[in-house]
């Protein structure tokens, strides 16, 4: 078995970022909406009155109800998992497979 053929072809065919934007996504997108479910969602929502959560902040224009509260929560659940998938990658030296010859 030839590693150095197949790296060479993943090397090639640009797939590593791929690869690891899948992987990494799912595996850390459990305990990133975790830690942002659980712990920044509640201090932010303290600070901004929303009733100790911040999914639970609403902003009501009569009749209509906007759920700013849980945009605001998936905006920083997505901030928060780019930046460990990121920093993950740089960490493991991932980001230097994909350079092309």
């Amino acid at each position: 078995m030839h590693l150095k053929g197949f790296l060479d072809f993943i090397r090639k065919q640009g797939v590593v970022g791929l690869a690891v934007g899948f992987i990494l996504g799912g595996a850390v997108s459990k305990v990133v909406t975790s830690v942002v479910n659980d712990l920044v969602n509640p201090i932010i929502g303290l600070a901004l009155g929303a009733a100790g959560n911040l999914k639970d902040a609403k902003l009501a224009l009569g009749p209509v109800s906007f759920g700013l509260g849980n945009f605001a929560s998936t905006l920083i659940d997505f901030v928060v998992i780019a930046l460990v998938v990121y920093f993950g990658v740089k960490w493991i030296g991932l980001d230097k497979l994909d350079k092309k010859d």
